[in-house]
Formats: structure tokens, sequence, C-alpha cells
């Protein structure tokens, strides 16, 4: 057989078998292989991994597209110079991922503008690299698809979903105030994965104030149990990042603009 009818019939079986990345590469490798001297197995080895890689950075993308996290938020742009020493810490184990694996929640509480939500969302994206399912939802967004599937009859189905997600981050608990029966359904998402997968949530409101949030003294007892029974509380007690920067550009636009209307006490909090 001619070399020209050997590499026809490998790319046609290569399609049929559906190794796209080895049936772009294997001559090109090939001819690298003849040139080192590379033994059939090393050939092979190399074809096998690069297919391999590919699909793992298929297999990402179509993961961090599916978690809904903001990409924005990753680790290489968060300044972790300005978390405090407990929290820089707990973020390096909280990378490694083994949490996921004792079911442990991960719970940032600070006021607006500390970094909460990129701190997770940069944290979350780092597990999906890993291999990780995760899932991000505003709170107020979350309750909403909650309560439409309740009324459709298809909660227990939509929590079953959910349920494959190795962690679910809810951005804002208490950021919008919520009725009664949006705090119900919030709250059986959370009985639901109690034990089962871990929680990530960001909040403005420290526990002494959720009955804010979850409307009954009973229900807010029992969905901070669930929560803090196997923790990490990070807590961000540091100055506004969004303040800090907008005081620093005044300061280097001079009088002049702050004149003009530019006021950093008036910028919306970044969480």
């Amino acid at each position: 057989m001619s070399a020209a009818t050997c590499a026809q019939r490998l790319q046609a079986s290569l399609k049929d078998l559906r190794l796209p990345s080895m049936r772009g590469c294997f001559q090109e490798t090939a001819e690298r292989a003849r040139g080192e001297a590379l033994s059939y197995e090393e050939y092979l080895l190399e074809l096998t991994t690069r297919e391999q890689e590919v699909r793992r950075q298929h297999r990402v993308e179509r993961a961090l597209r599916e978690s809904g996290l903001p990409l924005e938020k990753t680790l290489a742009g968060l300044d972790r110079t300005r978390l405090p020493r407990t929290v820089d810490a707990h973020v390096n184990a909280l990378l490694e991922g083994t949490f996921l694996d004792r079911c442990e929640n991960v719970l940032a509480f600070g006021t607006p503008g500390t970094g909460k939500s990129h701190l997770l969302c940069a944290i979350g994206q780092e597990l999906v690299y890993a291999d990780r399912r995760v899932l991000f939802r505003r709170c107020d967004v979350l309750v909403q698809e909650l309560l439409l599937a309740k009324r459709e009859l298809t909660l227990p189905r939509l929590l079953k979903r959910w349920s494959r997600y190795d962690a679910l981050v809810i951005d804002d608990i208490g950021y919008v105030q919520q009725g009664r029966e949006e705090m119900e359904v919030l709250f059986t998402l959370l009985a639901h994965r109690y034990e089962r997968g871990s929680v990530m949530v960001t909040s403005n409101l420290p526990f002494s104030r959720w009955e804010e949030i979850f409307k009954d003294p009973m229900t807010t007892a029992a969905a901070i149990d669930r929560l803090v029974h196997h923790s990490v509380v990070l807590e961000l007690n540091i100055p506004s990042y969004r303040l800090e920067a907008s005081k620093k550009r005044q300061a280097e636009a001079g009088p002049g603009e702050k004149a003009n209307g530019v006021d950093a006490a008036s910028s919306p909090a970044e969480t």
C-alpha cells in the first residue's frame, strides 16, 4: 500500500472514530517521529495525548459556558494582597477542591465592594479548570427559576438536575428583599443540597440579620444550621475596592473633575 493511500485510509478511519485532533496532526507527527527515530509506542502516545488535551480544553470551555460564571472575575484579576491573611490561607485550601468531596459550604460575608463575588467566582472558575462542575446564579435569578419550577410542578426535576453540580454559587443572598414564598423555595434548595453538594454563598448581611431574608425565626435558624454545619466562613472586613479606586482617581484627576460631578461616594458598590 502506498503512503498516500495509507494516509487517506487513516484519515477516513480517524474521522469515523471521531478523533479530529489526531486526524489533523498524524501526518506532521509521523514526519517528526521518523526524524527523531521515535518508537511506534511513542508516536501513538503523542497522538493520543494531543487528542486528550484538545478534548479537555473543549470540555472546560463547555463547562465554563454552562456554569454561568462571570468569566471576567478571574483569579489572576483578583488582588489577593487586599484579603485578610486568614481568608487568603483559606483560598489556597479551597483551590485544591477537596472541600467539594466533603460537601462543605463556603460562606463569604462583607459589605458591598469588598470583592466577595469576585473571590468566589474566581475560585469557581479554577474548580472548573480542575474538571469540577460549578453552577453560578445571582440569588434573585435563582429564586425566580425555583418559583417557576414549583408552579410548573417540575421543582423536584430541577433540584435533581442541579444536584449534579459539585458546587452551586449563590451570589448576593439578602441583597434584594424577597417575599415569603420566594424564600421558601430557596430554603427547599438549601435543604435538598445539605450534605449532598457544596453551596458557595455571598451576602452583605451577617447571620444576625438573616431573619430579614427568610421572614421567619424557625426557617432562618434551620437555613443557617444547614449552611454552617460543614462550612468555611470568609469574612472580608476590608474597605470597598471600588470606593478606594474612585478616591484614587479623584486624587489623580484633581479638584476640577470632582467639581464636575464625579464623586466616589455616588459610585455603585461592586460586590
